[in-house]
């Protein structure tokens, strides 16, 4: 099963955009949507799906630690 991921825009290169996942930097495709320099994302299968608001990303974290202490 696949999961998409939240990460944070660091850098762009052309049609790419390189994203933090928690110290883990991953080059994804950044073509789908309208992007900048610092935004939080949701990233699946190498491609941004989504920008994710302040609310989003905190609920989406707040989910993933849940299921970390299950």
């Amino acid at each position: 099963m696949c999961v998409a991921a939240p990460g944070k825009v660091i850098g762009i290169e052309g049609t790419k955009a390189v994203v933090d996942f928690n110290g883990n930097i991953v080059n994804a495709e950044a073509g789908l949507v309208h992007i900048n320099i610092g935004d939080d994302v949701l990233v699946h299968a190498g491609c941004i799906i989504q920008k994710l608001s302040p609310f989003d990303r905190d609920m989406l974290f707040e989910i993933i630690e849940e299921l970390e202490n299950i």
